[in-house]
């Protein structure tokens, strides 16, 4: 089986494509946005890089058109001057949909995110929500799995609970008092692989989370104790953060701003946990940790 990875120079698609490097069964086209990316991807006869345009329609086509399987992990959550949530979240994933549809490939896999809906207030989660609905309407199967903070090698969530934790003292949004769900990076990616193996029929939206809910504030202390560190958290009033962030992202054309803030202090629930359907045995949030701080 070959499948397509796009963004695969993201800490998702780095840590997919290492699982891959060990699939006997499986061959990957690892899309990234230019030929510099190369050298951060994983080396493996089984990963062939390609430069992918999410603006030029014949380039995707052709990028995809030996795929069976095409996983879409780019997006962003924090804009910039030069791309916003309706380019890169919305119009590519579009772009990406329909590519595959005239490739003829078999099925699609979406990553989104816990709170991903049409209607949300957030510009981010609404972004994330049309881009599955753009996904739903292409016309081949496809599996949307919306994730939670993820942790593991790399991930963005997990370099911020190790530097947080490191600290004696810190301030957390909100005190952390905000509820998570996090999930092993290499959960998610042997649930993509179990999907792209499965190519299930028609269009179904997954929500997999990690087994454990906990604060914020008590992950932070958690991570801290396993290293026989204490660390002090005081609080920073999310309104006054969201209204710094308003003030500065407007000046710089970009960077955290209150929809991110609020995406950030989100609760993160579900009504039902995907990890039986999906096949997998999800690990620990113990075992998580132990990880990471191992890469410290």
């Amino acid at each position: 089986m070959k499948i397509a990875i796009t963004g695969a120079n993201s800490s998702v698609g780095q840590n997919l494509l290492a699982h891959i490097a060990s699939a006997a069964d499986i061959q990957a086209i690892a899309g990234v946005r230019s030929a510099a990316a190369f050298a951060s991807l994983p080396q493996s006869p089984r990963i062939t890089p390609r430069v992918i345009s999410y603006t030029d329609g014949d380039n995707l086509v052709t990028a995809l058109a030996d795929a069976d399987c095409v996983i879409h992990l780019a997006g962003i959550l924090i804009e910039n001057k030069h791309t916003n949530y309706t380019s890169a979240n919305v119009d590519a994933t579009d772009a990406v949909a329909q590519a595959a549809f005239k490739a003829g490939v078999k099925h699609l896999v979406f990553i989104s995110v816990v709170g991903a809906s049409t209607s949300s207030a957030n510009a981010y989660f609404r972004s994330k929500g049309l881009a599955e609905e753009r996904v739903a309407a292409a016309g081949l199967s496809a599996s949307i799995i919306r994730t939670p903070i993820l942790l593991g090698s790399g991930t963005a969530g997990s370099d911020s609970l190790l530097a947080m934790a490191a600290k004696g003292k810190t301030k957390v949004l909100g005190g952390g008092h905000y509820t998570q769900r996090p999930l092993d990076v290499d959960d998610l990616s042997k649930a993509i692989l179990s999907v792209c193996r499965a190519q299930p029929e028609g269009v179904t939206i997954h929500e997999l989370v990690g087994p454990e809910s906990i604060s914020y504030r008590d992950l932070i202390l958690r991570v801290a104790s396993m290293q026989g560190q204490e660390v002090e958290i005081g609080s920073v009033p999310i309104a006054i953060a969201k209204l710094g962030a308003g003030i500065t992202s407007k000046l710089k054309g970009g960077g955290i701003t209150p929809t991110v803030i609020d995406v950030i202090t989100m609760n993160e629930h579900v009504h039902s946990n995907a990890d039986t359907a999906l096949g997998i045995l999800l690990t620990p949030l113990q075992s998580t940790l132990e990880k990471i701080i191992r890469t410290i």
